[in-house]
């Protein structure tokens, strides 16, 4: 495994890599300490996960998970010292699959670590279930693909595991907690935020409106409900 670490603080940086090297075996980390340099070894080095400090020189971290994101999906887990929900939901909408705040204990650290990479991996959900259709909507179990009027959604794995959960249980309200537990994992139970975030990227790759919604309503103070459209 790959891990390339985004911090321009040598202290966290050594022991970062220090718990990384105790905790994976045949892990490799790389460094970079500034925006661009990181920019360079996503693209060159294709990493598996990138830790992303959001206080770096120059080019904060969110410019570079936006930058990123213009070119890869690879998983990112932004570091920062600011313990604020709104930056929190600000990097998860550029695209974050998770946020961890200085200082961090490193076996949490970890644990997140394994959360994201698990969220990567889904045999789980392959299925020879008949594909779901739904309007214009197609979603195929066995290819795990979805369809929006023939044209392939670009969806990243947490937002089709979250689709996915909803679709298999239609005309039912999911509740935020089992939504986080079945998608995220039994330790984000709390992280409501999270799925908010991801149901307004879903909705905005279905051409959803909360308001009106055709597919994703919004079950008030409980989740989620996938809808038939009329």
């Amino acid at each position: 495994m790959k891990i390339l670490l985004v911090e321009d603080a040598p202290d966290v940086i050594e022991a970062i890599q220090l718990g990384m090297m105790l905790r994976f075996r045949e892990v490799e980390i790389l460094s970079a300490g500034n925006g661009e340099r990181a920019l360079e070894l996503v693209e060159l080095e294709l990493p598996d996960l990138v830790l992303l400090d959001i206080g770096l020189p120059g080019m904060d971290g969110y410019g570079v998970l936006r930058e990123i994101r213009a070119f890869s999906d690879v998983p990112v887990i932004m570091l920062t010292a600011q313990d604020s929900t709104m930056n929190k939901i600000k990097g998860l909408e550029l695209g974050a699959d998770d946020y961890i705040t200085k200082p961090f204990d490193h076996l949490e650290l970890l644990a997140r670590i394994r959360a994201v990479l698990r969220r990567l991996d889904m045999p789980g959900l392959m299925s020879r279930t008949p594909s779901f259709r739904s309007g214009e909507l197609t979603v195929d179990f066995s290819a795990q693909e979805v369809f929006l009027s023939g044209v392939r959604l670009n969806l990243t794995p947490t937002e089709y595991k979250l689709l996915y959960h909803l679709v298999r249980n239609v005309g039912q309200t999911q509740t935020y907690g089992t939504l986080l537990a079945r998608v995220w994992g039994r330790e984000y139970i709390n992280e409501v935020d999270y799925v908010r975030v991801y149901i307004r990227r879903l909705r905005s790759k279905l051409g959803d409106d909360s308001e009106q919604p055709r597919y994703i309503r919004t079950e008030r103070g409980l989740g989620y409900r996938f809808i038939i459209p009329k």
